[in-house]
């Protein structure tokens, strides 16, 4: 601890920044009035020494953080350790990231060195680095080779600010379409992001083969060539208001048609596989390990699932087959 030197007033900044420094970093924490009065200066100077303090734990490696408790009425120094990524963390979201092959190489590049720099100590972001280095040498990017991120952010602006936006996207049949959209969510699945959108001013009944499906359209993103955001709000009343969550939960597919409830048998090595890959599903029943299971879905795609899983799968209730399948994914 800095002696005053016989009872005598520092006046000196930097004495006093001294003080204040070992204050914190002995646990010993400080109130801003009393340093005012042990140095003979007004209580802002000693903010501004706080300020200047906190500005420089923050740049440290680990960085820490000055915070003020208000029942004690002082400042005291914690560790910001806990407000970033660990490195087993910051491993898993960089493999997340890298398996998930959503953006082309020279996008997703600059978003893990981003979070390599500021989330690791130099010793981890080194280790890391090599960790990670075989995966991003071989990454494997998307074919539409599109960068998307500052379209997504505009996307989930216009869904957050209820805003009509204009879309000229291609069609899986390479066909390019205009359209007038009200964007409700932003969706990631296998590869690519889509948006959910509901269609303003288009004849339902021409376009769809069921002109009274509430749900939206999905579209994918990096099919959108050309995107405005106007100066046009739309509302959607509270008992149709869309949740991300839930339409995520039975979209598992990203093909669009029906709500459908699906019953079959299960006779597979791996139970648990089935239950991640269909959110909604729950087990029925189950004997020598054969589990009957139900599960509530949008579209056809639930279809082609099951039928990929072989001998593994004995459908029970087939999705209802009818002349309103709904609109397929744009």
């Amino acid at each position: 601890m800095i002696e005053t030197g016989g009872g005598g007033v520092e006046t000196d900044k930097n004495s006093r920044l001294l003080y204040l420094y070992e204050m914190l970093v002995h646990g010993e924490g400080l109130q801003k009035k009393e340093a005012a009065a042990r140095f003979g200066v007004n209580e802002r100077s000693i903010q501004r020494d706080i300020d200047c303090l906190r500005n420089f734990f923050a740049s440290q490696e680990p960085p820490q953080e000055i915070l003020y408790k208000a029942k004690e009425q002082r400042y005291e120094l914690t560790s910001a350790a806990g407000s970033f990524l660990s490195c087993g963390e910051l491993l898993a979201v960089c493999k997340i990231l890298l398996d998930s092959r959503s953006m082309p190489k020279d996008e997703m590049e600059p978003i893990l060195d981003k979070l390599l720099s500021r989330c690791a100590s130099p010793q981890s972001r080194k280790l890391l680095g090599q960790i990670l280095a075989n995966e991003r040498f071989y990454y494997v990017e998307p074919y539409h080779g599109k960068r998307l991120s500052n379209q997504l952010w505009t996307l989930g602006q216009a869904i957050w600010s209820h805003s009509v936006v204009e879309a000229v996207y291609r069609t899986q049949q390479g066909e390019r379409k205009s359209r007038r959209l009200q964007p409700v969510g932003l969706l990631f699945s296998e590869f690519y992001f889509y948006l959910t959108a509901f269609i303003e001013g288009i004849d339902r009944a021409e376009h769809f083969e069921n002109a009274d499906d509430p749900f939206p359209t999905i579209y994918r993103v990096d099919r959108i060539e050309k995107l405005q955001v106007l100066d046009e709000h739309f509302q959607v009343p509270y008992s149709r208001r869309f949740s991300e969550g839930e339409f995520r939960k039975r979209v598992q597919f990203m093909y669009g048609g029906k709500l459908e409830t699906v019953r079959f048998i299960y006779k597979g090595p791996s139970v648990e596989a089935v239950l991640d890959r269909l959110s909604t599903a729950e087990i029925l029943s189950e004997h020598d390990g054969c589990y009957e299971i139900r599960a509530e879905v949008f579209g056809k795609g639930i279809e082609m699932w099951l039928r990929s899983q072989g001998d593994r799968v004995i459908w029970k209730d087939c999705p209802q087959k009818t002349n309103e399948q709904g609109k397929g994914m744009q």
